[in-house]
């Protein structure tokens, strides 16, 4: 039986992702193979905030999909059999429809509610929404790969 419940240190036994682009804090509300929701805790003394709109800081949008895509990875990879993902990556392969709402304001809590529509042998498709406060952010659908490690 799989935990309903990941830390950064428990992600990053699953992710090859280290700092600065480890985006997600925790991976939450598990449900195995299915579905998760990630936490990115957005700082104001992240790497993008002194270049991106500078006194103005936003989060890039396509942070937002990285994170998308990490969380998907974590679930994907926590849910499969470890012997599968051993000397494995997970590799996007394309995002689709992809929306950015409103924008997301550093020191605030993302929440990436992720689910997996579908898998065909080691490609997945997925489709998830970013909130704030509960407040939608932005949404995507997007695809990837599971690939051996070289």
């Amino acid at each position: 039986m799989t935990k309903d419940k990941l830390t950064k240190s428990e992600i990053i036994q699953l992710l090859p992702h280290r700092e600065p682009m480890l985006l997600i804090d925790e991976l939450i509300n598990i449900k195995h193979l299915h579905s998760a929701t990630a936490i990115m805790n957005v700082k104001k003394n992240s790497f993008y905030v002194d270049g991106h709109f500078p006194g103005n800081p936003v989060l890039p949008g396509v942070l937002i999909v990285e994170a998308f895509g990490q969380a998907a990875a974590a679930l994907t990879a926590h849910g499969i059999d470890k012997k599968e993902y051993d000397n494995k990556l997970v590799f996007l392969m394309s995002v689709e429809k992809a929306r950015f709402r409103n924008p997301v304001i550093p020191d605030c809590k993302l929440e990436l509610n992720i689910e997996a529509i579908r898998s065909h042998g080691r490609v997945w498709k997925y489709k998830g929404e970013a909130f704030v406060d509960g407040k939608k952010m932005s949404d995507a659908q997007w695809s990837a790969t599971i690939v051996d490690r070289k």
